[in-house]
């Protein structure tokens, strides 16, 4: 069976990854163009493009899908089925149509719960305790297509993006040589999923960074555990703009109203939240500084109160 695989980031290249340690027959790996990154803003390629390159497979990156040309160039490798990892592009229906087994997306999250760019972070500030992998036939519709199949794993309430995002990696591998190991015996039906229950996972931006201190202890430290590692959760202290990278729940209450330093411990910050409840703050990132832990910071830049 013939497969062309679509992806960008990590979570694709690992499953590219595993793909290729299971000896399927890869023709072609499609992945965003080049994009500049760091302050020297040299053209970096992505991790899909490297493992790609590296296993000696033909790179296409295409800046529309959309051009006859695109998809010409993809007719031609005449692909029995295109599997679709995080790619960061929508695929038009003149691609859809292509492969005579479909085209099979892998999501990070258990369909149709959070649909789009930011399954993993979404489920972690909502305060989430399970997620999982979704394999589905794609249609036009954004992840709205037949749930072919699903794994689930718990959340760990300390875990934060990254460390999600690593395992549904190696989970969404798994699954994607399942399902495709079942389409080389024959087709696969699917099951339609339940519109009416459909959540969505916007992409982050930057603006959500600040931390609403208003806000409970356990949505707060939802909060910094779904922004790390990118944008990062970030609070103020007096002329100092801190990034924040881990917290701890506390049985802890006060009057002090929301955003208080309440004082430095032998092992972070206690800030006061809504509710009356405290948080710590035990891992940060001044301006230029390294991330460290939150007491260590302080002893060396004493809390002004």
């Amino acid at each position: 069976m013939r497969v062309v695989f679509m992806g960008t980031p990590d979570i694709s290249a690992v499953c590219l990854e595993k793909l290729l340690a299971q000896h399927f027959s890869v023709v072609g790996v499609y992945t965003k163009p080049d994009a500049p990154q760091n302050r020297g803003m040299r053209l970096a390629q992505s991790p899909v493009k490297k493992v790609a390159l590296a296993a000696g497979l033909p790179v296409f990156q295409p800046e529309r899908l959309r051009d006859p040309e695109t998809v010409q160039t993809l007719r031609d490798l005449h692909p029995d089925v295109i599997a679709v990892v995080a790619y960061g592009k929508i695929l038009p229906p003149e691609v859809l149509e292509i492969p005579p087994r479909g085209c099979i997306n892998i999501h990070a999250s258990i369909l149709p719960a959070l649909r789009g760019s930011g399954p993993v972070q979404w489920a972690i500030l909502q305060g989430m305790t399970e997620t999982g992998v979704t394999a589905m036939y794609m249609a036009p519709e954004m992840d709205a297509g037949d749930v072919i199949a699903v794994s689930r794993t718990p959340i760990d309430p300390e875990e934060n993006a990254q460390s999600l995002l690593s395992r549904l990696a190696e989970l969404g591998g798994e699954l994607l040589c399942g399902t495709l190991h079942k389409l080389e015996n024959g087709p696969v039906r699917g099951t339609p999923q339940n519109h009416s229950q459909a959540t969505f996972a916007p992409m982050l931006t930057k603006a959500m960074c600040p931390i609403d201190w208003r806000k409970t202890p356990l949505e707060i430290k939802n909060h910094i555990r779904g922004l790390d590692p990118w944008p990062v959760a970030t609070m103020t202290l007096g002329n100092r703009r801190l990034k924040v990278y881990a917290a701890a729940l506390t049985d802890k209450t006060t009057q002090a109203p929301p955003g208080t330093p309440l004082g430095v411990t032998k092992t972070g910050l206690e800030m006061a939240c809504g509710n009356g409840g405290v948080l710590e703050i035990r891992r940060l990132q001044a301006e230029g500084g390294k991330v460290m832990a939150a007491a260590d910071y302080f002893r060396g830049h004493p809390l002004e109160t």
